[in-house]
C-alpha cells in the first residue's frame, strides 16, 4: 500500500482533471446552481412587484426541461414517426432532428439581463436616436385586460428598431417574447437574444417536422401565459407601406392552444419613423425583388461609434421622431363569437386594420406625401397649408407633430429630407432630387392607407 507508483506526467494531468470534473459535478455545481437559483427567484419576485403582468412560471423553467417537454410532446412524437416513415430513416434519427430544432427554438430567459440590461439599453438607444412619442389610443381597454389572459402585441414591421422601442415602452407591463429570424443567429448576438426570451424561427424551412416543433412551442408558450410580440407581415416592409399579413405564427397562437385554455388578447401596435435606418437597403431590395440583403456590420459599428462620439461631445444628434401607438385590444374569444366564420384570415385582416388605423402621422411622411401629391415640387411657403389640409382629413389622435403645429412639422420634415439628400430647396421652391423619388415614396406610403380610408368614408 505504501509503494510509490510512477506514471507519465500527461497521465497524471488527465487523472487530476477527471477528478476535478467529478468533484465539481457532484459537489460544487449543485451548490452553485442552488445559490444562483435562489438569487434568481428573489430578483424575479422583486421585478414582479412593479409589472402589470408578472413574469410567468413557464418562462422561468429550466431550458433543458423545456426542451425535453417539447421533444416528448405527443404531437411532436407523432410528427417524428411521420418524418421517419417519409424519409426512410430510423425514428431515433428523426427524434434527434426534432431535438435539434427544439434546442434552436427554445429560449433561455434571464430576468436580470432583460430588465437590468436589455430594457435600459433599449431606452438609451431610443432616446438618443429619436424624439420618441408614445400614445395609448384606448388606455382604459388596455388596463381592463384580464390578468388571466395571454397578451400578444401585434405590430407592423418598419425597422429593426421596432424591437428596441417596444421592449423599452412595454417594460412596465411585462417581458416580451419575440420571434426572430435567421439574421439574429450570429455569435455572440444569438446568446444575448435568446437570454432575453426571444425564440429563433427559420423563415425558409418548410419541413413538416420543424413546423410541428415550432407550432407546439408557440402553443405551450400561449397556454403558459407568455406575453408575446409578433409581426404579422413576416418581415420588414420593403416599400414603406403596410404589407398583407402572413398567418403562420398567428395560426399557431390560435390553433395550438389546449381546449379550454385561457383567452388570448391581441394588442395592435403601430410604429412609424421620420427616419428608418435601413431605408436604402429596403428600397433596393424591393426594386430587385430579393428580400435577402446583407447586415452591414462595419457600417452599423461606424454609425454607433459616431453616435457615441456626438453624445460624449455634447452634440447629441437625433433622427427626427419615432412614434408608437397602442391601439384597441381584441379578445380572441370575443372575435370568434362575433365573427364565427372569419377564421385565421379574418382575424389577421382585422388586426392589420387596427394597426393601420392607429398608424402615427409624422413630419417626414407628411412632407413626402405633400411633395408627391404636388408632382415632385412645391413652394416652401405652401407646405404648411398642405400639411394642415391633410391633418384635417385624419383622426386627431394619429398626428404626432412638433408642438402640434403644421408649420413646425413642415420645417422639421424638410430638414430631415434635405439632410438625407432626398429633397433640395432653391429660390423658395422645394423639389424631390432626381433619382430619389422612390426613397421619398417609401416614407409617404407609411401613411397612405389613412388617406385612402378617409376618402372612402367621406
Amino acid at each position: 500500500m505504501g509503494r510509490v507508483v510512477e506514471m507519465p506526467l500527461w497521465a497524471l494531468i488527465v487523472l487530476v482533471a477527471f477528478a476535478a470534473v467529478t468533484f465539481a459535478s457532484h459537489f460544487l455545481f449543485p451548490s452553485v446552481r442552488w445559490f444562483f437559483r435562489r438569487r434568481l427567484e428573489r430578483v424575479v419576485a422583486q421585478i414582479n412587484t412593479r409589472l402589470e403582468r408578472p413574469i410567468e412560471p413557464f418562462r422561468l423553467a429550466r431550458r433543458h426541461d423545456m426542451i425535453q417537454r417539447l421533444c416528448y410532446d405527443p404531437e411532436v412524437l407523432r410528427a417524428v414517426s411521420a418524418h421517419a416513415r417519409k424519409e426512410g430513416i430510423p425514428e431515433s434519427v428523426a427524434f434527434e432532428h426534432a431535438r435539434r430544432y427544439a434546442r434552436e427554438i427554445v429560449p433561455s430567459f434571464s430576468a436580470s439581463l432583460y430588465f437590468g440590461v436589455a430594457t435600459r439599453v433599449a431606452k438609451l438607444l431610443g432616446q438618443s436616436l429619436y424624439r420618441v412619442r408614445l400614445e395609448h389610443l384606448d388606455a382604459d381597454a388596455l388596463r381592463a385586460i384580464s390578468p388571466e389572459a395571454t397578451v400578444v402585441f401585434v405590430m407592423n414591421h418598419r425597422s429593426n428598431m421596432d424591437y428596441v422601442l417596444v421592449t423599452w415602452l412595454a417594460a412596465d407591463r411585462s417581458a416580451l417574447s419575440y420571434a426572430v429570424g435567421e439574421w439574429a443567429q450570429v455569435w455572440p448576438l444569438s446568446a444575448m437574444i435568446r437570454a432575453t426570451g426571444a425564440y429563433f424561427i427559420r423563415r425558409r424551412n418548410q419541413g413538416e417536422l420543424y413546423r410541428r416543433v415550432l407550432a407546439r412551442y408557440v402553443g405551450m408558450a400561449t397556454d403558459g401565459g407568455v406575453t408575446q410580440a409578433i409581426f404579422p407581415e413576416g418581415g420588414l416592409s420593403l416599400d414603406g407601406g403596410l404589407q398583407p399579413p402572413r398567418k403562420g405564427l398567428l395560426r399557431y397562437i390560435v390553433e395550438e392552444r389546449s381546449p379550454g385554455a385561457r383567452d388570448v388578447v391581441f394588442v395592435p401596435v403601430a410604429l412609424n419613423y421620420d427616419r428608418v435606418f435601413e431605408d436604402r437597403l429596403l428600397v433596393a431590395a424591393g426594386q430587385s425583388g430579393e428580400r435577402r440583403f446583407p447586415a452591414r456590420i462595419p457600417a452599423i459599428v461606424r454609425f454607433v461609434l459616431r453616435q457615441v462620439r456626438l453624445w460624449l461631445a455634447g452634440r447629441e444628434h437625433r433622427h427626427g421622431h419615432a412614434a408608437v401607438h397602442f391601439g384597441a385590444p381584441l379578445s380572441l374569444e370575443a372575435f370568434r363569437q362575433s365573427h364565427p366564420e372569419a377564421g385565421i384570415a379574418g382575424l389577421a385582416g382585422e388586426l392589420m386594420a387596427r394597426i393601420g388605423r392607429s398608424m402615427p402621422v409624422l413630419p417626414v411622411p407628411l412632407v413626402a406625401r405633400a411633395l408627391i401629391a404636388a408632382g415632385g415640387a412645391r413652394e416652401r411657403a405652401a407646405l404648411a397649408t398642405d400639411l394642415a389640409a391633410m391633418i384635417a382629413a385624419l383622426p386627431g389622435a394619429n398626428a404626432c407633430l412638433p408642438q402640434g403645429d403644421c408649420r413646425e412639422a413642415a420645417q422639421a420634415g424638410l430638414r430631415m429630407l434635405c439632410a438625407r439628400g432626398l429633397v433640395a430647396q432653391e429660390r423658395g421652391q422645394v423639389r424631390i432630387v432626381p433619382g430619389q423619388e422612390e426613397m421619398v415614396a417609401f416614407y409617404a406610403r407609411s401613411i397612405a392607407h389613412l388617406f385612402a380610408d378617409a376618402a372612402e368614408n367621406s
